[in-house]
């Protein structure tokens, strides 16, 4: 059994409660949070941009909570570190835990910047645990199908992939998010999850070309970007906050194959992932998973028990997709393509 305990008790914090839940051989043995620490186990008030199902009523039996981050660190019964704060907070945490000896997943990005990033890997480089950046969308079901479509050629060759993932302004956390000097904007809170997902399909991208605005934060908030990737491939991503009141939140991507058009849109619910075969129509793809949370954490949790570095997602991807956000942060604001260097 691995021992967790879970740091930042916001919307992602609670959301990774959960999914503990559902991952066997995990046990939360304690949380953590610097402000907000509701002792009785009560997150029924916590929300954000997406459905996780009922409102959380934790049984705190048997669960330590506590506002001082350095005493789960000195606590050797505490196996893994979740770290569900703030961007601004990521180094400072992830390299104390690392430092003391602890497994630690850290929520994206993984720094405000690349230069940030750097001091990360490097802590987790010179570390006895494992670290794990949580960049969930390698895990979703239907996403990580991808993956395997492309590699063995199932349908053909992938001709273009267009990823999508747009919704509403955060109305939680304002004062944070709105800060892009601290947060990113949505270039780094939302739209870095396809920059990351590119790279593991195609690799680290050659050039990016981007447009975007910045409007609530200060920083982007509104993206589309054209990869340049080594298959050739035509790949291309959106990322925004600017849907107005009642749009929601959804993540979409179309893939278009030889033989085959794959279709993801989180919006049709249970029906959200169909795909479109030569001569036999639309078919409706069941997900091979619970979700990328459980899908996630629970590889993490099955690395620790078999004494297995993580290798799906590691520091030097998470790095990798700051740099390219950063690239295409630089196209925004030249109008001009930028070339990436082959690795970060």
């Amino acid at each position: 059994m691995v021992n967790v305990a879970v740091v930042g008790l916001g919307f992602m914090g609670v959301t990774h409660i959960k999914a503990y839940a559902k991952i066997k051989h995990a046990r939360l043995a304690a949380i953590c949070d610097a402000v907000r620490l509701p002792a009785n186990g009560d997150f029924s008030t916590i929300s954000g941009n997406f459905g996780t199902g009922d409102p959380l009523k934790l049984d705190m039996t048997g669960i330590k909570a506590t506002k001082d981050l350095n005493e789960l660190l000195a606590d050797p019964a505490i196996d893994l570190i979740d770290l569900c704060v703030p961007t601004p907070a990521h180094v400072k945490l992830a390299t104390l835990a690392l430092r003391a000896g602890k497994h630690v997943i850290c929520e994206k990005p993984l720094a405000r910047t690349s230069a940030q990033a750097r001091e990360i890997v490097a802590a987790a480089s010179q570390a006895r645990g494992y670290f794990l950046p949580a960049m969930c969308m390698r895990f979703w079901p239907g996403w990580s199908w991808l993956k395997t479509a492309i590699e063995q050629e199932t349908y053909g060759k992938l001709k273009a992939a267009r990823f999508r993932r747009v919704g509403e302004p955060p109305a939680w956390g304002r004062e944070g998010y709105f800060n892009g000097a601290a947060s990113g904007g949505a270039l780094l809170d939302l739209h870095i999850h396809d920059a990351d997902f590119v790279q593991f399909l195609f690799g680290r991208p050659r050039a990016v070309h981007s447009q975007g605005f910045s409007h609530y934060s200060g920083a982007i908030d509104h993206v589309v970007t054209q990869y340049t990737v080594a298959s050739g491939a035509s790949v291309s991503a959106e990322g925004s906050w600017m849907m107005s009141d009642g749009f929601g939140f959804k993540m979409e991507y179309t893939a278009i194959f030889e033989r085959a058009t794959a279709d993801f849109d989180s919006s049709r619910g249970s029906e959200a992932f169909q795909l479109f075969e030569q001569g036999k129509g639309k078919r409706i793809v069941p997900p091979e998973a619970d979700d990328g949370f459980v899908g996630e954490l629970g590889y993490m949790v099955d690395c620790i028990e078999h004494r297995r570095p993580p290798s799906r997602i590691t520091g030097r991807d998470a790095l990798s997709a700051v740099e390219i956000c950063e690239a295409e942060e630089e196209s925004i604001r030249t109008g001009q393509p930028v070339a990436l260097p082959d690795s970060a």
